[in-house]
């Protein structure tokens, strides 16, 4: 009797520790799938392509177990309701350009570009280490997403106007498409912005819908067919010069997804912003003398209408900092920021870059 009742109690004394220890065995991944979305076309090989090699990356980085399928705008929702949807929880993320919903909030363009604002090496730089993704983040919390930086464009092209732009007083009246604290910049020198997603802009100007409108640079632009239906093509975008991408991700889906997986998210972002930006340094040359040899009129913004434009965009983010507390939190480090960037800049690449382009001007090249 003792004996059997030892053996049973040996049996459970055996089965304990494996009971205990049995939380410890590795579990395997679990498998999701999600959606992405865009703000941008599929003939936007690069903007639309970023997200597909995203995709790609995100899948071969998790062994397939996190799967993401892009969208393009339009499939599931218009371009420009792609932060809507991933708020609301339609889809898990979506790439957009933060400036397109300065209409929620004006804050929400630091993390695109504002107005005479950083470069695209100075964007990466207070991102990554001057405080940038922390601010954002902090003020996307009250707006249910993160944001990771996801590529951009470098410094965009100044648009293309139907006529001549010699003065500010040529852009009275002037009907645009152009995005962001540009448009609200443009409208105090006499600009009408409007608002119009990438798919739209040809027919837009085409029908005179709008008299001028900016895209992103020579690659992109050619694609969208907009130097058929307008001759002038002006330098540079002062509103954009690094515009950046952002993902966004539903903050209850990023929480739940285990950490291994955010981290495959994190690199693969990493890797599109590379990409990206690598690649349309490498197209927008080529595009761009294309451009010009099919009869294309490239000019430069007068420097008045440059100087007006600054002092016009000074004014307005001093007026928004005044009423808008999450703006003026941003705007007072970001400043300075901006500040030493341009003091750096100014003596290593602008010294360097402006020398090449008068070699390169001058046939030396």
């Amino acid at each position: 009797m003792k004996r059997r009742r030892f053996v049973r109690a040996a049996g459970l004394g055996v089965a304990a520790p494996a009971a205990v220890a049995a939380p410890a065995i590795a579990q395997p991944a679990p498998a999701l799938r999600w959606r992405a979305i865009s703000s941008f076309p599929k003939s936007l090989d690069t903007l639309f392509g970023a997200l597909e090699l995203f995709c790609r990356r995100v899948g071969e980085l998790t062994d397939g177990r996190l799967t993401i399928l892009p969208f393009a705008a339009g499939e599931i929702v218009p371009g420009l309701q792609v932060l809507d949807a991933v708020q609301g929880g339609t889809v898990e993320m979506g790439q957009t350009a933060a400036y397109y919903y300065v209409g929620k909030d004006v804050t929400f363009a630091f993390d695109t570009a504002i107005p005479f604002g950083l470069n695209t090496r100075q964007h990466m730089a207070w991102w990554l280490h001057g405080g940038g993704r922390e601010a954002m983040n902090e003020f996307y919390k009250a707006h249910g997403v993160v944001g990771l930086l996801f590529g951009g464009t470098g410094a965009q092209m100044g648009g293309w106007f139907r006529k001549e732009i010699r003065s500010v007083e040529d852009l009275q009246g002037l009907k645009m498409r152009v995005g962001g604290l540009a448009g609200q910049v443009l409208a105090r020198l006499g600009v009408m912005p409007q608002q119009i997603a990438a798919a739209e802009i040809y027919g837009a100007l085409e029908k005179g819908t709008i008299d001028a409108a900016e895209w992103v640079g020579p690659y992109d632009d050619e694609r969208l067919g907009l130097n058929r239906v307008a001759p002038w093509y002006y330098a540079p975008g002062w509103w954009e010069g690094g515009a950046a991408v952002t993902l966004y991700i539903g903050a209850k889906a990023w929480t739940a997804l285990p950490p291994a997986y955010r981290k495959a998210v994190e690199v693969a972002c990493m890797d599109v912003t590379l990409w990206t930006i690598a690649r349309y340094d490498h197209g927008n040359p080529a595009a761009l003398r294309k451009l010009v040899e099919g009869g294309t009129r490239l000019a430069a913004f007068p420097i008045p209408v440059l100087e007006a434009s600054i002092a016009a965009a000074s004014q307005l983010y001093d007026e928004i900092a005044a009423r808008n507390p999450a703006f003026a939190r941003i705007y007072a480090s970001w400043k300075s920021y901006r500040r030493e960037q341009a003091q750096w800049f100014r003596i290593a690449e602008g010294g360097f870059d402006s020398f090449m382009a008068t070699q390169s001007a001058q046939n030396k090249l």
